[in-house]
C-alpha cells in the first residue's frame, strides 16, 4: 500500500505534467501524433518506471547528498545516452549493443514510434524491457522492505 501510494502520487503528477507540457506546445508547433493509444501508454510507463526509480533512491538515501548523487551520476547520462538526441542507428554496432542496456532507449523509442511512427528499437522490445525493468524495480523494492 506504501508503494502505491507513493509511486501513484508522483507517477499521477508526471502524468499530468506530461500533459500539460504537450498541450502547451501545440499552441506553438503543430502536434501530430501517429498512435494516441500508444503514446499515453507509454506517458504512463514511463511516469510508472520514473516514480519506482524515484521511489528505490528516496529509500536508499540517508541525506539529501546521496539523494542528488543518483540523479547527477546515473539518471542523467542515462538520460543524454538513451538515443533521447539521436538515433542509436548513428552509433557503431559495438556501442550500439551497448546502448540496448539502457532502459531508457526503450522509453524513448517507444515515444518515438508513437509519436512519428519510426524507431530503434520494435514496438514488443520496448514494451517488454520497460515492463522487465519494472519488474525489476518492483522486485528491489520489495527486497528493501523484508531486508530493511
Amino acid at each position: 500500500e506504501i508503494v502505491v501510494g507513493y509511486v501513484g502520487a508522483a507517477a499521477s503528477k508526471s502524468i499530468l505534467l506530461g500533459l500539460i507540457i504537450l498541450g502547451t506546445s501545440s499552441f506553438f508547433v503543430p502536434l501530430e501524433i501517429a498512435h494516441p493509444f500508444w503514446m499515453l501508454t507509454f506517458l504512463v510507463l514511463t511516469a510508472v518506471t520514473f516514480s519506482l526509480l524515484g521511489f528505490i533512491i528516496g529509500i536508499w538515501a540517508d541525506g539529501f547528498d546521496k539523494l542528488q548523487l543518483v540523479p547527477l551520476l546515473v539518471i542523467t547520462p542515462l538520460t543524454f545516452l538513451g538515443g533521447s538526441f539521436y538515433s542509436i542507428d548513428m552509433l557503431p554496432p559495438f556501442w550500439q549493443s551497448v546502448t540496448l542496456a539502457n532502459p531508457v532507449v526503450y522509453l524513448v523509442s517507444g515515444f518515438r514510434w508513437s509519436f512519428y511512427g519510426i524507431s530503434d528499437v520494435s514496438l514488443g522490445a520496448s514494451v517488454a524491457m520497460i515492463l522487465l525493468f519494472l519488474a525489476a524495480s518492483l522486485a528491489t523494492i520489495a527486497w528493501i522492505f523484508r531486508t530493511g
